[in-house]
């Protein structure tokens, strides 16, 4: 988890032609094509470790990170303003990932109700994996089942707050509400893990020094 947290989000809020230009070393302005290619390699890390944090799981992590950019690439052309290309193509990504996890839910639910008529157990890969985010750690693994256990809206803003280390204008601008919203948000969310880490036994206190969990992925 320390890797992912340290990685530096402010890329993210640049898209424009000419910065394309640049990071593709191209002399003159590259193709429709060739520009989205860069505004692929200069996000999909970001992508895919946001897509893993939602989802908990490595290979839908990176199905949903690669179909988010393939959608993205059919609608480019209805993005007024290329700058503001990461806040679209979050809402792409998180709508792929809140729908997988609907649908996960439901496959879970119904394969629950097949085990008590003698059928298969659930499929493992329909669940939430604390070790395929972070490095095998007992509190890190605690941390991420607890967060399993948030709805999906409140666990979305502890992993863009604490684990990709948004703040709460950039949080506004890509969950696309108001900076209250983000912060009533984040209090419930916070709220919610204190209680469930509460609930384990030696599992660490949720609060930093400050009254919340500490940035960079890091309880103490």
């Amino acid at each position: 988890m320390g890797g992912m947290c340290q990685d530096n989000t402010a890329a993210l809020w640049a898209g424009a032609p000419d910065a394309a230009c640049r990071e593709g070393g191209f002399e003159s302005p590259p193709g429709p094509r060739e520009a989205f290619e860069v505004i692929v390699k200069r996000h999909m890390k970001d992508a895919y470790l946001i897509a893993l944090g939602l989802v908990g799981n490595r290979e839908d992590a990176l199905e949903l990170s690669q179909e988010a950019f393939f959608r993205a690439y059919q609608h480019y052309d209805t993005l007024q303003s290329k700058g503001k290309f990461f806040p679209w193509f979050y809402q792409i990504l998180r709508n792929l990932c809140f729908s997988h996890l609907r649908k996960r839910r439901i496959r879970r639910a119904s394969s629950l109700d097949d085990t008590q008529f003698g059928g298969p157990e659930p499929a493992g890969a329909d669940c939430f994996e604390p070790d395929a985010i972070a490095e095998r750690n007992e509190a890190k693994d605690r941390i991420w089942k607890a967060m399993s256990r948030l709805d999906d809206k409140h666990r979305e803003v502890i992993l863009l707050r604490h684990f990709r280390n948004m703040s709460y204008d950039e949080m506004a601008k890509v969950l696309f509400c108001n900076r209250g919203t983000v912060t009533s948000r984040l209090f419930y969310a916070r709220q919610q893990l204190k209680e469930i880490l509460d609930e384990e036994r030696g599992a660490p206190d949720a609060e930093g020094d400050d009254g919340e969990p500490e940035k960079g992925g890091q309880m103490s």
